[in-house]
């Protein structure tokens, strides 16, 4: 989703630390066996590619049936949703029917979580989706102890999400990457601290990009906590940019489906200057990837 988070360059110490993390990756026995795996499979691709909606948010404003139609039509099976314009919950599962498509997940805010957790897993049922994805974290809520008390709510969360057979998530952005007062990575916390039973992660491939770190220490350490993939390339300034015109290796990311537990591969972009057309490019381009 979008972001309106400051990612301050990383200082020197905070480099050399994150970089010490990455390095734990080479040579490892594990990596290698699948860079062995990676030569020699290279046949699969995504089956049912998926799209954040929030990259067409003022298009699904201003013509909400119109815009998944098209988006059908493209060849997007998957529809994670930022929010329903207006619509109820039965209004849109009617919508996705008739035009053939699924919805596994949403974002819904932490607030709406904390206020109403019962509301949303009810829209989730209704809808069919497998997800409630917590997008992001409030400014004033990044210590360490926050994290803390942030798995925390995500655990009982996941609790409650459980009995209707419905699994919490959290989507990261660069920010859960800093390291903190006390050494900590926020990020770490909340995959410590969570139970996988009940709460797995989304991972946004540019966010983590953007943060510096490599998200194959991830999948390898926290193997199956990532069933969803925010599929987000970044050219070589940083820039967000249409999947295939930056450098984010998918392809070789993408190998790492089983260890990982990829199940959902969402596009996003968060501003575009065309939506339409940069959904299309982006669609193309994953449908394009062997792995």
């Amino acid at each position: 989703m979008s972001s309106t988070i400051d990612t301050p360059r990383l200082s020197r110490r905070n480099f050399l630390q994150r970089a010490a993390v990455a390095s734990m990756l080479i040579g490892s026995p594990v990596n290698l066996a699948l860079a062995q795996r990676r030569r020699t499979n290279q046949g699969r691709r995504v089956e049912d590619i998926g799209i954040q909606l929030y990259s067409l948010r003022q298009e699904m404003a201003a013509d909400f049936e119109g815009t998944l139609s098209t988006l059908a039509e493209i060849g997007f099976k998957e529809m994670e949703f930022a929010g329903y314009h207006g619509r109820t919950v039965a209004e849109v599962r009617g919508i996705l029917d008739d035009l053939g498509l699924t919805s596994p997940a949403a974002h819904i805010q932490l607030a709406a979580i904390r206020q109403d957790l019962q509301r949303e897993i009810e829209a989730a049922a209704t809808l069919g989706q497998r997800y409630i994805v917590v997008p992001s974290l409030p400014g004033d809520e990044r210590s360490g102890d926050d994290y803390r008390g942030h798995a925390e709510t995500l655990n009982r969360a996941g609790e409650a999400c459980k009995r209707a057979g419905i699994k919490m998530g959290y989507h990261n952005h660069a920010f859960e990457f800093d390291i903190l007062e006390d050494g900590a990575i926020g990020f770490d916390i909340l995959l410590e601290e969570t139970d996988p039973e009940l709460v797995d992660f989304e991972m946004d491939l540019y966010w983590i990009a953007e943060a510096g770190y490599d998200p194959i220490f991830y999948f390898l350490k926290y193997p199956g906590r990532f069933p969803m993939l925010h599929v987000k390339d970044r050219d070589y300034s940083g820039g967000m940019v249409d999947v295939g015109r930056g450098e984010i290796d998918f392809s070789t990311l993408f190998t790492y489906v089983e260890t990982a537990g990829f199940q959902h591969f969402f596009i996003e972009h968060d501003n575009p200057s065309d939506g339409i057309n940069s959904m299309t490019y982006s669609y193309n381009s994953v449908s394009q990837i062997r792995y």
